[in-house]
């Protein structure tokens, strides 16, 4: 096994980025946003135009969860994990089709929200409270955990405990001060920085590698296939549906993504700004997960497969490259935790204290917004080494996201597609729905009470919340049709002006997308 080493001009690098990108951009956007209260603080002002809404999107999304656990997947499974990568293009399709239009229309600051407009405020009030466990629980500590487990391999002698605590307090005082506005500015820095990484270490690690003949004859059998039997513990092909329903909630109904397309200018910039976020993904599968693939030849006899990242860096990479690889580990990290800890409070601010306290001005809801980052970012400190009991990293994200989300995932297709139903069947859907994904999970994946691949618990799961928010609805009085209108998705939202020119249009970037997309999915097959 090789000695990783991390020099001095390493940690120069990486001190100089975090002071330069979270001191210089913190102290300009919070002179930027004094004043301007809760929309300025929440949506940047509504002045999110489509490349930053793209780079945003996906940089939210790219934190070092994925930078060490696509990496570490691809080690331990092949690259089926890229299904994980490829959908969200066809997803961000359909949220810019069918729910971002209804999302803008509403003039919503959060999600949850919306299900008020729909269903009445029980739904809304529990659906967020589900977003802040998610938010806490899976999506702020994956993303220490990444970058801790990182640096604790680099420095041995640093306990994770440090690590993780000045991570969070850098992201947590960055947006404290600086909003949604000093967050996504910063993003269109992270993308590049993330790329640029990325490609470093492809590039590198097929240097490595003799030829891909020796790569397709090392790695396991079928890690180069995208497609894998239904009885796979860890992608079977029936499972895509699961993949598929949980992509869902992620890209469409997640606070902590879709908060920049709440943010747009107009409605053309927030669907431009998704499609671009889904044409991102797709080289993933380039840049991350097949250097995992690589490294099954390079290093066969990894105990830790989220351990990739770091082999790859600081064994192929000279001084210098290795200190720019922690600069985009941090760039990837930290990204993602402050989209994570803002949409938090955004989510306790504008759902609950505000529904407490309706009387509030803007500036009140502002400053009780910062500070409930504090108090989130304490909490996701004190969880995330929970998940060290799980193999990889990428199995505990997907693990609880399969169980937790698909009964959210019912109640936002029904309320926006099936006029019928009402707020007792959405708060069936989450109340009941929710609670036994929680009871199933850690019966599942915690106790083996019964063997159950979590893509096949999703397919359950979401059976389940179709049935709960049914059941329900029909049980019970049916909503008044001029209530619900305004909420449901109507063919008139797809349109566009007819005076926009074809490239313009975003059902053409759609179907261009959805090509590349699928041309991409059958090449691997």
């Amino acid at each position: 096994m090789p000695q990783l080493e991390v020099s001095a001009w390493d940690l120069a690098i990486l001190i100089g980025y975090v002071v330069l990108t979270r001191v210089a951009f913190g102290w300009f956007f919070a002179r930027q946003t004094r004043g301007e209260g809760a929309e300025g603080f929440f949506l940047a002002g509504h002045r999110m135009r489509w490349p930053i809404i793209g780079l945003s999107f996906y940089v939210s999304n790219m934190g070092g969860s994925s930078f060490v656990g696509l990496p570490g997947a691809g080690y331990q499974n092949g690259i089926s994990v890229f299904h994980y990568e490829w959908m969200p293009a066809l997803l961000l399709i359909l949220f810019a089709v069918f729910f971002l239009p209804v999302f803008l229309r509403a003039r919503i600051y959060t999600a949850p929200q919306y299900l008020e407009q729909r269903f009445g405020r029980a739904p809304r009030l529990a659906f967020s409270a589900m977003l802040l466990l998610t938010s806490m629980l899976v999506d702020a500590p994956g993303s220490l955990y990444a970058g801790a487990m990182v640096l604790k391999t680099l420095l041995p002698e640093v306990s994770i405990w440090i690590t993780i605590t000045v991570a969070a307090v850098a992201a947590g005082v960055y947006i404290t001060f600086g909003g949604l506005g000093a967050v996504v500015a910063n993003d269109a820095v992270q993308e590049l920085l993330i790329l640029a990484g990325g490609i470093v270490i492809s590039v590198h690690a097929w240097q490595a590698v003799q030829s891909w003949d020796e790569v397709a004859q090392d790695a396991k059998p079928g890690a180069l296939n995208l497609m894998q039997p239904a009885d796979d513990p860890n992608m079977p092909w029936p499972g895509i549906a699961g993949v598929f329903i949980v992509g869902m909630y992620f890209w469409c109904t997640n606070q902590f993504i879709i908060q920049r397309a709440l943010g747009a200018q107009s409605l053309d910039d927030g669907r431009w700004g998704a499609l671009f976020a889904g044409l991102l993904k797709l080289p993933n599968l380039f840049i991350l997960i097949l250097p995992g693939v690589f490294a099954t030849v390079l290093y066969p006899n990894l105990e830790n497969p989220d351990m990739v990242f770091p082999m790859l860096a600081f064994d192929l990479l000279p001084i210098g490259l290795r200190g720019f690889m922690l600069a985009v580990l941090a760039a990837a990290m930290l990204s993602s935790l402050e989209a994570i800890l803002h949409s938090a409070s955004t989510l306790f601010t504008m759902d609950f204290v505000r529904t407490v306290r309706p009387d509030m001005d803007s500036q009140q809801l502002a400053r009780w917004g910062r500070g409930a980052i504090l108090v989130f970012m304490i909490f996701a400190v004190v969880w995330t080494p929970q998940i060290s009991r799980f193999p990889t990293l990428w199995q505990y994200l997907q693990s609880i996201l399969s169980y937790l989300t698909p009964p959210v995932v019912a109640v936002f297709l029904l309320g926006l597609f099936w006029p019928r139903a009402n707020g007792t069947g959405a708060l069936a859907g989450l109340a009941v729905g929710v609670p036994m994904g929680v009871l199933a999970w850690v019966s599942v994946e915690l106790w083996s009470v019964v063997d159950l691949q979590y893509l096949y618990a999703a397919l359950l799961m979401f059976g389940l919340g179709l049935g709960l928010v049914v059941g329900a609805s029909l049980l019970t009085p049916a909503p008044e049709a001029a209530e619900v209108e305004p909420h449901l998705w109507h063919a008139s939202d797809a349109a566009v002006e007819p005076a926009e020119a074809w490239y313009r249009d975003y059902r053409i970037q759609s179907i261009g997308l959805a090509t590349v997309t699928l041309a991409l999915v059958l090449w691997w097959w």
